[in-house]
């Protein structure tokens, strides 16, 4: 996981932003339950009266209250308020803290003017009379409040709250307002509020998803782009080490987990804890008592959560493996598909794919039977926390220490932590996979390359490029085998000759040209390019000398014209001049939109010599000062053989040529061939020096020539 954070990280602005947007989408949300709740205990069971703190009172309450308050109160309370013409007093307070104040101040006295006539038989007009006449005192009016609000025991708060604002009911009544009006107004003011907060929630909500999305998706673009290029730098040794089916799936579905993943950090993961410890906050503010319902829930799911993935956690990292495996099968399915088919396999080969599928299908089931207890688990656990709510919420809702609202409020605010922890625990299903595959594309972008440019490369300034290529003792053993595969090779290929090389299967010689353009580097010895060592070149520099002719020739999905013209400033001139050479010509013009005529993937939709043809007509274009064919005659006929070496002997007077060849017919006129025998050099010579002196070559030489051949040099002229 840690390694998608530092993905994200390379994106702190945005992630900065989200964060923000979360910030505000999680005031809003937790600011609704408690509006809702204001809506049921002030709105609808309070008539709208929010403080016990008339807004309005008469001159006569006035009077009252201050009766019944030490002296410094009643200047108090007489500040609060500023008369009017008529003798109304008005409000002047607006500060919460100072309303509550107020409130708590102005309680017990508001109580004791509604029940004294009920209780004690005289009015307020009597309890003056006996202040000025010394029957009694300011202080023992508030000494025996004190003993009314002990008697109340715990409920003091509540019900001196509510006879309070009986009595602010009274005094507006009594002013001439219309109750019913004055509720209304209260209920549609809170409800603006919460439609407020929701239209911008639902906006930052939005904001936030478009932002992550974006994020996601560049994180996405850049990872494939950083593993593409990475790949792309590899030498052979790094791709056999991979495998092209993993590395294929390292760069799809595996940054696809992760690219997935990061949304979901950004959207869920980041916000899960916000809105968590935002409700544990609101929470502990409600005073209801049943803050240990939530760490009975929090705990509860912490277990399950723990359980669960303890169990998934091993399956998740072999779930990759599985796809890798799965990926590798079908790649070589496909592939040889016809010879599956020519030697009656496809009973062998579906098995063999059913065993990879079966092996993913019981992983990918067991972490999903183990992930859908998940959420029956979490709905048992959310539901029974509601019983609980209910149950010891109502005991206090018939005492009359919490209101209706209050407890509602408490439940919305207890399920937004519940589904913050829910949130957290339906991505850590998703958490283990990313975080394998996460690691599986680092291992590709840390990955050391074997092939690497010099620090200060020799070649920066040259420009007179012949083409000359010299072996100097050069031996080179593939990584991991224990003998090398080539040993102790020393030769020169000069401009204007051509160089073949020949010899059994198995002898080395496409492993010694491969070592020219460094897709292996040389383990003992040298390889120059005009004297200058070719690891002290830049490898741009060293492949543009070089014109390359796989073995297998390779096209890519476009048209002729692309494929021709593959490596670049190339005009239509030489890409035509470089067809005819290659005999391309002919198949070309009898299609309808010539060397417009498409190639699909791989080339499937010509034939092999027509590909061979075509990667040949691609090196010629380039017009390098180095041929390598590596093998790259083996699909023609012997007539287009024939001709194509004749015309690619004039284009070529002035490059280096090195063909790599198995029938002998194609190399009898090279200016020297080297014979390989178990990775050594069994003879080097023209035709003749050869068939004099090596017994390989001479071997290899009877098995494909006639006599007559032999006395004609194969009557290749």
């Amino acid at each position: 996981m840690g390694k998608i954070f530092k993905y994200l990280g390379e994106h702190k602005a945005a992630v900065f932003a989200i964060l923000l947007l979360l910030i505000v989408q999680a005031y809003c949300d937790l600011s609704l339950p408690q509006y809702m709740s204001d809506i049921v205990d002030i709105g609808i069971q309070q008539s709208g009266i929010e403080y016990a703190v008339p807004e309005k009172m008469s001159e006569e309450t006035m009077e009252n209250l201050c009766l019944l308050l030490l002296e410094k109160d009643a200047e108090k309370l007489k500040d609060s308020y500023k008369k009017d013409a008529q003798g109304t007093y008005e409000l002047k307070l607006q500060d919460k803290e100072d309303l509550q104040a107020l409130e708590e101040m102005l309680g017990m006295p508001m109580v004791v003017m509604s029940s004294m006539t009920e209780e004690t038989g005289m009015d307020m007009d009597t309890l003056r009379g006996m202040l000025e006449n010394g029957q009694t005192t300011t202080e023992q009016i508030l000494q025996a409040e004190a003993q009314a609000r002990e008697k109340m025991g715990d409920m003091s708060g509540s019900i001196i709250s509510q006879k309070a604002r009986l009595m602010v009911q009274e005094e507006y009544k009594a002013l001439g307002y219309q109750m019913e009006d004055y509720q209304n107004r209260y209920m549609l003011r809170t409800g603006g509020k919460m439609l407020a907060m929701t239209i911008l929630m639902t906006m930052v909500s939005v904001l936030a998803g478009l932002i992550a999305s974006r994020v996601s998706a560049k994180l996405g673009m850049d990872l494939r782009s950083r593993v593409f290029k990475k790949v792309v730098s590899f030498s052979n040794s790094e791709i056999e080490q991979f495998s092209t089916a993993s590395l294929i799936t390292r760069s799809t579905n595996d940054i696809q987990q992760v690219q997935m993943v990061a949304v979901m950090i950004l959207r869920i993961i980041m916000y899960a804890p916000i809105i968590g410890i935002g409700g544990i906050i609101k929470v502990s503010g409600t005073k209801t008592g049943m803050g240990w319902i939530i760490g009975v829930a929090v705990g509860s799911i912490i277990l399950l959560v723990g359980i669960l993935m303890s169990v998934s956690m091993p399956k998740f990292k072999k779930m990759q493996t599985l796809v890798d495996r799965l990926n590798l099968v079908s790649r070589e399915i496909l592939t040889g598909v016809s010879v599956i088919r020519a030697f009656s396999r496809e009973k062998y080969e579906e098995k063999r794919f059913e065993g990879a599928n079966r092996d993913l299908m019981k992983t990918q089931l067991f972490t999903s039977r183990v992930m859908s207890m998940m959420m029956p688990a979490m709905m048992l656990i959310m539901n029974c926390i509601t019983v609980l709510i209910v149950w010891f919420g109502a005991k206090g809702v018939d005492l009359g220490n919490l209101q209706v609202g209050d407890m509602m409020a408490f439940i919305t605010y207890t399920m937004q932590i519940v589904m913050a922890f829910l949130m957290i625990t339906m991505i850590s299903v998703m958490l283990p996979r990313a975080g394998v595959a996460a690691n599986r594309i680092e291992e590709v972008i840390q990955a050391r390359e074997t092939i690497l440019d010099p620090e200060q490369p020799e070649d920066e300034s040259r420009k007179d490029w012949h083409g000359e290529v010299s072996f100097e003792d050069v031996s080179f053993c593939y990584p991991g085998a224990e003998e090398d595969a080539v040993s102790h090779i020393t030769f020169t290929a000069k401009p204007g000759k051509t160089t073949a090389i020949i010899g059994s299967t198995g002898c080395g010689k496409s492993t010694l040209l491969n070592l020219i353009p460094r897709f292996y580097d040389v383990t003992c010895g040298r390889i120059t390019m005009d004297g200058v060592d070719i690891r002290k070149m830049s490898q741009k520099k060293l492949r543009d000398l070089i014109g390359y002719v796989p073995q297998k020739g390779v096209l890519f999905s476009g048209t002729i014209a692309s494929n021709i013209c593959f490596a670049g400033n190339v005009s239509e001139g030489q890409m035509r001049e470089a067809a005819q050479i290659a005999q391309a010509q002919e198949f070309i013009t009898e299609k309808d939109e010539q060397f417009d005529s498409s190639i699909s993937q791989g080339g499937s939709n010509v034939s092999g010599g027509q590909k061979q043809r075509l990667s040949i007509a691609r090196a010629i274009a380039k017009n390098p000062k180095v041929f390598l064919f590596d093998d790259s005659f083996s699909a023609l006929d012997y007539k287009t053989d024939v001709v194509l070496r004749k015309a690619l002997q004039e284009k070529t007077e002035d490059a280096a040529v090195i063909i790599v060849a198995q029938r002998i017919s194609t190399i009898l006129h090279a200016d020297q061939i080297i014979v390989l025998e178990d990775g050594g050099i069994a003879g080097i010579g023209t035709h003749e020096q050869l068939m004099e002196r090596c017994a390989t070559y001479q071997e290899i030489a009877r098995s494909q020539l006639s006599e007559q051949e032999l006395k004609n040099k194969g009557g290749a002229d």
